[in-house]
């Protein structure tokens, strides 16, 4: 079991919800995501999804997008990450989510990401826009290397790839709540209820909703309903505001504290 199985059998046992945090590793540079991600820790994130800055994305927002810009113009690679992910590794046992396109991960190699990942700490990986449908091969790879594979479930998705989703996921399942792309709003999706309530029904992995979660107040009323709660572009928001604040850190651990206070 990977850190992210037994994150969630402990949130389980002690009754509490998770607060998973994703950030662009290499922004604003690439010597600071491991600051940033001990103090999301600090305040209280329960897991990691480093994301890999991608020149093409699908599913971002502006601010993921210009996020991920910033990272590249500043030399992040998918090795730069991996390496980021080792350093946290030296004084962390956070959960850790690789979060990527599947074009970074073909060039890369398949096989050499998933042995690359484990050795470095990564517990699992989420690529956002690979098809469920044909997945074996991805899915084989990680599972080899011990590592998670999570799949996206949303309100578009037939009930034949939920079903999949069930399938080949493992430690959680992300859930959008929402159609288009990341980004802040001011009130949850309607499209979210009906969704967990499928997933309910075929899987008893822990459910994660993400896309729109930016407040306390949403991660009070999801945490009614699912395990986790999945915030980014709030976070990416606040770094991009704060990047050439000495105190960014602090800030970071700020918000992140209000963001898990809102389950109480």
């Amino acid at each position: 079991m990977t850190r992210i199985g037994r994150l969630f059998e402990t949130l389980a046992h002690e009754r509490r919800k998770g607060l998973i945090a994703y950030i662009t590793a290499g922004d604003p540079c690439p010597e600071r995501t491991p600051a940033l991600v001990e103090a999301l820790v600090r305040g209280g994130a329960d897991l990691i999804e480093l994301g890999v800055p991608f020149s093409d994305p699908i599913a971002d927002g502006p601010v993921i997008q210009r996020a991920g810009e910033r990272a590249l113009k500043a030399g992040t690679s998918i090795k730069t990450v991996l390496e980021i992910a080792a350093r946290i590794r030296e004084t962390s046992q956070v959960p850790l989510l690789l979060f990527t396109y599947l074009n970074p991960v073909v060039r890369y190699g398949l096989e050499r990401l998933a042995e690359d990942a484990a050795a470095r700490g990564i517990d699992g990986c989420l690529l956002i826009d690979a098809s469920v449908e044909e997945a074996h091969d991805y899915v084989a790879a990680m599972h080899k290397h011990g590592l998670d594979t999570v799949f996206l479930g949303a309100p578009t998705s037939t009930p034949r790839r939920l079903e999949l989703v069930a399938e080949f996921s493992t430690g959680f399942i992300y859930l959008v709540s929402r159609t288009g792309v990341t980004g802040e709003r001011e009130s949850l999706s309607s499209q979210v209820g009906p969704l967990i309530e499928a997933m309910r029904g075929i899987t008893k992995l822990p459910l994660a909703v993400g896309f729109g979660v930016s407040r306390p107040e949403h991660a009070a009323e999801l945490g009614k309903h699912v395990e986790a709660v999945v915030v980014g572009s709030a976070f990416v928001r606040l770094i991009e505001r704060n990047q050439n604040n000495p105190n960014l850190e602090t800030e970071l651990e700020k918000f992140a504290r209000e963001l898990k206070n809102g389950f109480a």
